[in-house]
């Protein structure tokens, strides 16, 4: 039996106890901690636990432990990590991985000296239109991808950068397009792989209690010529989220759509309903995932753990992820195209170059400490 403990008793910090609680036979919680000792408390009996609250952390790192979810502002999830990876603890740090590039390689450096598992969080690959989606592109059935569409369309009001830590480049580390369209960014990458290239622009149009971005554009060029566009943003209502690949002969997306088409003699299109069907049979016939979002990649970390075999999402996937964001922000505010790889000489390695150089939108005016326990929104299931 695995003795879990989870760090930050914040919003998403109920998604990892519900699917923890999905695998009783195989984990139990026996620690929850929060600088808020009272929201620990609080929420050890919502969900029930027998579990102990505790304010500092660092009580944990020599106990019986065997497992952390960090479910705390992004600024901290590098030290909270590494502390538990040197004790010898599995980690897994919910989305954006870290604030920096630097802090990601501490981490991955921790969990290398360490032979721990450092697992981030990107609980999107779990379901089952984003599985099956990746699936299919590695059939090539669609041809060389030529374009891909990411919209992150999420929608949030003023008052949410009210939040002490959020809406600031040095606790939350950037707005929507690190901690709202990490999830896309990361399927975009484990779907296409990495860009050569990219030009961006952002902006904050609505929430002027915030230093950092609601809305941003990103424009990637790859190396074989193909383009992708990143629309990352918190101002879109009705929340539409979709990753859109066009390949040579097809187009298929999440959620499910598939179009192909032929060429006419005159070059205009016409339907390709057989290789619809090809495509539209294969995808039908994939199996679902037995368990979705936060509680798969649960499932996949404690699968690592018992038998050795590797997580699906991993600490050097997760950097990618984030050098992605960092190159976004990098030419948003300075106004010029970024290549990758972003070295560890560049300003934007480091959070402390992040805070000096990223455009500053607004001054945080409103704080508060905590928000009631409400009802919060994680995302789309890419169902048609």
């Amino acid at each position: 039996m695995l003795k879990v403990a989870i760090i930050g008793a914040g919003a998403i910090s109920g998604a990892h106890i519900e699917a923890y609680l999905k695998f009783g036979d195989r984990c139990e919680i026996v620690a929850v901690s929060d600088i808020y000792q009272e929201k620990a408390q609080q929420l050890i009996e919502r969900f029930n636990l027998s579990a102990k609250a505790v304010k500092e952390y660092k009580e944990l790192l020599h106990e019986d432990i065997d497992l952390v979810s960090v479910c705390t502002p992004p600024y901290t999830h590098a030290p909270i990590a590494v502390d538990f990876l040197d004790a010898g603890k599995h980690v897994i740090v919910e989305k954006p991985m870290a604030s920096s590039l630097e802090e990601c390689d501490q981490m991955n450096e921790a969990a290398k000296r360490s032979g721990s598992i450092l697992s981030v969080v990107a609980q999107n690959r779990f379901k089952p239109p984003m599985m099956k989606l990746k699936s299919v592109l590695d059939r090539d059935l669609i041809g060389k991808i030529v374009h891909a569409q990411v919209d992150s369309f999420w929608w949030r009001g003023h008052c949410y950068y009210d939040l002490w830590w959020r809406g600031t480049w040095e606790k939350e580390g950037g707005g929507c397009t690190l901690n709202h369209a990490v999830h896309h960014i990361d399927a975009l990458l484990w779907m296409m792989g990495k860009p050569k290239e990219l030009q961006s622009f952002m902006t904050n149009v609505s929430h002027d209690n915030a230093e950092v971005e609601d809305l941003s554009i990103a424009m990637l060029r790859y190396s074989d010529g193909a383009l992708a566009q990143i629309t990352s943003s918190v101002v879109h209502h009705g929340q539409e989220q979709q990753l859109i690949f066009q390949g040579s002969k097809a187009r298929i997306s999440a959620p499910w759509r598939v179009t192909a088409s032929h060429s006419t003699a005159n070059g205009f299109p016409e339907p390709n309903e057989s290789l619809e069907e090809e495509i539209q049979s294969i995808y039908d016939r994939l199996p679902a995932v037995k368990h979705e979002g936060h509680a798969g990649q649960i499932d996949n970390v404690l699968t690592a753990i018992e038998t050795g075999s590797p997580v699906l999402i991993d600490g050097v996937s997760g950097r990618d992820t984030l050098e992605l964001i960092v190159g976004i922000y990098k030419s948003a505010s300075l106004g010029e195209k970024v290549q990758f790889p972003i070295s560890p000489k560049d300003p934007f390695y480091t959070r402390a170059g992040i805070q000096a150089q990223a455009v500053h939108f607004f001054e945080k005016k409103n704080t508060v400490e905590n928000f009631p326990v409400s009802k919060i929104t994680t995302g789309s299931d890419y169902k048609a």
